[in-house]
């Protein structure tokens, strides 16, 4: 019998990214709000996605809740990517054309997990690993993100920069707050090493004209609305727009 793809990761690794990143290998029987991504490239499909999710966020606007989305959509594309290229030194797919959005449900939340096609792996060959590097950051970005933004953004008109910037705090957050808790000496220096590159990285791996993590990388400053430090956005996610209170993040630039 031929063992699963994901048998290359040590028991720990999956536990980790299943616990910890919303990876599952089981698909949902909520097929409403599932979805293979290369759908949401496509413009008919990705307009009626976009009209049954306005749902999941109690809002009638497309952009509001394009916005929303596109913060859970950059969780299940970066996180378990970005924490298996650094924690693992492993390389996954995650091309539009391999990864399912699979829809769940915890009590009224909804929070999608992210399922894999193909689960092969690729790792870095001795003294090489920059370039294998660039190729998964590209296939994070470029073969999915930049694609899928761009869809969204013409089918909903929401402003790319919005897109970017939900995508850009999931890396930030990551990498300046998860992703070191459990980390040993190796995995500490990856960290900071991958962190630095990915916020200096070639804006072509990233499919844009510009690298999207600098653009919106900023410096931590006191705010009102919070007792830490926060890294204020240039953009406002609408999330506002999703409360009857009218509820500002700590971060809104709206609220500054």
């Amino acid at each position: 019998m031929k063992a699963p793809q994901w048998s290359l990761f040590k028991p720990e690794e999956m536990a980790a990214l299943t616990a910890h990143c919303r990876v599952t290998t089981s698909s949902s029987a909520d097929h409403f709000y599932s979805v293979h991504v290369s759908d949401l490239l496509n413009e008919d499909r990705v307009s009626v996605y976009m009209d049954n999710v306005v749902n999941l966020f109690e809002t009638s606007s497309q952009i509001v809740a394009a916005s929303q989305f596109s913060k859970r959509f950059s969780f299940l594309t970066v996180v378990p990517s970005l924490y298996a290229m650094t924690m693992f030194n492993k390389g996954l797919d995650f091309s539009a054309e391999n990864c399912h959005v699979e829809s769940i449900f915890q009590e009224k939340a909804w929070l999608p997990k992210v399922r894999l096609r193909d689960w092969s792996v690729t790792v870095p060959a001795v003294d090489d690993r920059h370039i294998w590097r660039d190729q998964v950051v590209k296939n994070i970005f470029a073969g999915n993100l930049s694609r899928v933004w761009h869809s969204i953004s013409r089918a909903t008109e929401i402003s790319p920069a919005v897109l970017w910037e939900n995508t850009a705090i999931y890396v930030y957050w990551l990498y300046e707050k998860r992703i070191g808790e459990e980390a040993n000496d190796s995995q500490k220096l990856r960290i900071h090493e991958d962190f630095q590159y990915l916020l200096t990285a070639p804006a072509a791996l990233f499919g844009q004209s510009e690298n999207p993590l600098s653009k919106y990388y900023s410096s931590k400053c006191k705010v009102s609305t919070s007792d830490q430090p926060v890294r204020v956005r240039q953009t406002c996610c609408y999330y506002y727009q999703t409360t009857t209170n009218q509820t500002y993040c700590s971060t809104c630039p709206r609220k500054q």
